[in-house]
């Protein structure tokens, strides 16, 4: 009854990449490097598929970080002298590229993973990419002056790749937008439009991650600091469920979103994240269950996908493994109590 997915990241293998990090560096270059990443998407199509997962996705292998891996196919853009600046509404620093001048694609920018992956399963396959508004907050801005048009600018190119992917053969594209969770009323403004213009044409399904971040320390303490209830949510979701897209993942499994915001997306495929990335402690099928159960006041049967809460990169490999299959697991045991 219940399909499951995962958010899109998952953790690199130590002979592709540094381990248990956001921001790895790889372990080879050239063509060794390339080889590499297709042997780790290939291996977690396996482990995905062996889990018993519905959808599978290349776990970004072939990218450092899930905006990054984009950006860098973009021309107008100087990575040769980055700069420190606070991303997310200053929650942490991050050294980021320069829009220097007018964005354009150098050419495809993930067609060798997606069509690897198409190639190895015949399982629906997601595809996952930053959002505009998610993309703006990432790097540093001299050339647009305006963050509307420079999201825009994103847009458009993020919607050639993805109208590339959907030839690719991919079936659902995931645009991934934590800073809806940061700038609610920007969001819930130009973002959705942003968003929106991504997609534009995809006859594909769509879809769109909101969480609230990796399990790492900087986010970890943020969400210290939003009290015991966050609606964040609250702001965005009513100008989503408008909007043209049409799968939203959220943040659920051990986190202070009321689960009554899931009514907010009424006529929308909701993607209860069901697994915690912020704690190495493996979620029980009873405990994945209950937490669909709960959910399913708010969301109807036919519209619930158990999912992640966020990507699984920067947790160890055992771990992201053991998740997925309690993630299987859990969400056939609720297909067998709430049937």
């Amino acid at each position: 009854m219940f399909s499951t997915a995962i958010a899109g990241s998952l953790p690199k293998p130590a002979w592709l990449a540094e381990t248990e990090k956001l921001w790895p560096q790889w372990t080879t270059q050239g063509p060794e490097l390339q080889q590499a990443k297709a042997d780790a998407t290939l291996l977690w199509i396996k482990v995905q598929e062996d889990a018993g997962l519905d959808v599978v996705g290349d776990g970004e292998q072939a990218r450092q970080h899930f905006v990054h891996g984009f950006v860098e196919q973009v021309e107008g853009i100087d990575f040769a002298n980055k700069v420190t600046m606070g991303i997310r509404n200053n929650r942490y620093d991050a050294q980021v590229p320069q829009v220097i001048a007018p964005l354009r694609l150098k050419g495809r920018v993930h067609a060798f993973e997606a069509q690897l992956a198409r190639a190895h399963t015949k399982k629906k396959l997601k595809f996952t990419l930053p959002g505009p508004m998610t993309i703006v907050d990432t790097v540093a801005d001299r050339f647009y002056g305006d963050k509307v048009k420079m999201a825009m600018a994103f847009a458009e190119l993020l919607n050639q790749e993805a109208l590339a992917l959907q030839a690719d053969g991919v079936d659902i594209i995931q645009f991934d937008e934590p800073a809806f969770n940061v700038y609610m009323d920007e969001a819930a403004d130009w973002g959705v439009k942003a968003l929106e213009r991504a997609a534009q044409g995809l006859t594909c399904t769509t879809a769109v991650h909101i969480c609230y971040g990796y399990g790492i320390e900087a986010n970890n303490k943020w969400k210290e600091t939003l009290g015991q209830e966050w609606r964040q949510y609250e702001k965005v979701f009513p100008a989503l469920a408008k909007s043209s897209i049409q799968q939203v993942s959220l943040e659920c499994m051990h986190s202070h979103v009321p689960m009554e915001m899931m009514q907010l997306l009424e006529g929308k495929d909701v993607m209860v994240g069901v697994i915690d990335v912020a704690n190495p402690a493996i979620e029980t099928p009873e405990e994945i269950a209950e937490t669909i159960g709960r959910a399913l006041q708010f969301v109807p049967k036919n519209r619930l996908i158990a999912c992640t809460n966020c990507g699984l990169a920067p947790m160890s490999r055992a771990v992201a493994e053991a998740k997925l299959k309690a993630l299987a697991e859990g969400a056939k045991l609720a297909s067998q109590r709430y049937a």
